[in-house]
C-alpha cells in the first residue's frame, strides 16, 4: 500500500520536473545582444588646433587689431605714395622727382645683390650699438645717484643742463678735434645724443617713487644698498626705459648726422651720397632703411622692458 503512494507521488512530480528543466535550460541560454554602443569619435588634430588658434585670438584680440590697423595705415601710405609718384602730383609740394615704390624696390634688389646695403647696415647698427649701450652704462647709474643724493645733483646737472641743448651736428667738428679717428667720434656723437634723454628720464624716475615706500624700508631695518636696490631701482625702472626708447631714437639722429658730415661709410653716408650722384631712389632707399633700423630697435628696448617689468605687462 504504501509503495503504491510512493509510486504515485513519483510519477505527480515527473511533469512538474519536465516543466522546470526547460525553464532552467531556457535561462542558461544565451540572448542575443544589441548592437553595442560606439564610442564618440576622438576630436582631430585639425579641430584641436582651431579650438586653440580660437582661444588665442580671444585672448590676444586688442593686439591682433592693432597689428591689423596698423597693416591698413602702411597699406594705404604705400597707395598714396604710388599714386602722387606715378601721376606725378605737382601742387606747391612737388612730386615730379620722387621715386615710385617700385623704383625704389629695383634699387633695394639691386643693392642688396651687391652686398652694398648690407655693408653699410652693419656698419651703422655696430656704431649705434657701441654709442648706446656705453651711453646707458654711464647714464643709468649717474640718474639713479643724482638723483639718491642731493650733492651729486648739485655738481653734476648744471653741466649736463648747459650742454644739453647743443645738437649732435654741433658736436661734429669739436668730436673730429678730440678722437683720433672718424670713427670713434661718430660713436662719441652717438653716445652724446643718447646720453641726456636716458639720464633726464632716470632722474625722473627716482623723483617721482613713492616716500612712503623708502621710509617702511628704513622702520623694517633696510640698509642704503637694499633700499637702492629693492625700492628706488624697481620703481625707476619705467621712466628709465622711456628714457632708453628717446635716447635710442636720438641715438639714430646724431649717427645719421655723424655719418653724413664725416663718415665714410654706414647708412647715414649711403643717403647722402646717393644725393650727391642725384640717385633719388637710392635716397628713399637709405631713408627707410633708417626708419626701419630706428623701429626695430625701439622694439627690442620694448621687449626687454616687458621681460624686466613683467607688473607692466598690459593685460
Amino acid at each position: 500500500m504504501k509503495h503504491a503512494v510512493l509510486m504515485r507521488s513519483v510519477q505527480a512530480s515527473v511533469p512538474q520536473a519536465a516543466e522546470i528543466l526547460p525553464a532552467a535550460a531556457a535561462s542558461e541560454v544565451p540572448v542575443p545582444a544589441g548592437p553595442k554602443p560606439v564610442p564618440s569619435p576622438r576630436p582631430s588634430l585639425r579641430r584641436h588646433l582651431a579650438a586653440k588658434c580660437r582661444r588665442w585670438a580671444a585672448l590676444h584680440h586688442a593686439e591682433i587689431r592693432s597689428y591689423v590697423i596698423g597693416a591698413i595705415s602702411l597699406a594705404l601710405f604705400l597707395l598714396a605714395w604710388h599714386l602722387l609718384t606715378t601721376y606725378r602730383v605737382s601742387f606747391h609740394v612737388r612730386f615730379t622727382n620722387v621715386p615710385t615704390p617700385a623704383e625704389v624696390f629695383r634699387s633695394f634688389a639691386r643693392a642688396t645683390h651687391s652686398g652694398t646695403l648690407l655693408h653699410h647696415v652693419v656698419l651703422s647698427c655696430r656704431r649705434i650699438a657701441l654709442g648706446f649701450v656705453i651711453a646707458a652704462v654711464v647714464a643709468v647709474p649717474l640718474g639713479l645717484v643724482m638723483g639718491r643724493f642731493r650733492f651729486a645733483r648739485d655738481i653734476i646737472f648744471p653741466v649736463s643742463e648747459v650742454l644739453r641743448p647743443i645738437p649732435a651736428i654741433a658736436w661734429v667738428p669739436m668730436s673730429i678735434m678730440l678722437w683720433p679717428s672718424n670713427e670713434e667720434s661718430i660713436v662719441f656723437i652717438t653716445f652724446v645724443g643718447s646720453f641726456f634723454p636716458i639720464l633726464l628720464n632716470t632722474l625722473h624716475g627716482m623723483a617721482n617713487v613713492d616716500p612712503v615706500l623708502v621710509r617702511a624700508s628704513q622702520c623694517l631695518g633696510a640698509r642704503e644698498f637694499s633700499i637702492f636696490r629693492e625700492v628706488y631701482f624697481p620703481a625707476s625702472l619705467p621712466s628709465i626705459f622711456t628714457g632708453l626708447t628717446v635716447g635710442m631714437g636720438v641715438a639714430w639722429v646724431s649717427l645719421i648726422a655723424a655719418e653724413m658730415i664725416s663718415g665714410q661709410f654706414g647708412i647715414g653716408y649711403f643717403t647722402w651720397e646717393a644725393y650727391s650722384l642725384v640717385q633719388y631712389s637710392d635716397i628713399a632707399l637709405g631713408m627707410i632703411c633708417i626708419g626701419v633700423l630706428g623701429l626695430g630697435s625701439s622694439a627690442i628696448i620694448r621687449g626687454i622692458g616687458r621681460v624686466v617689468m613683467p607688473w607692466k605687462r598690459n593685460p
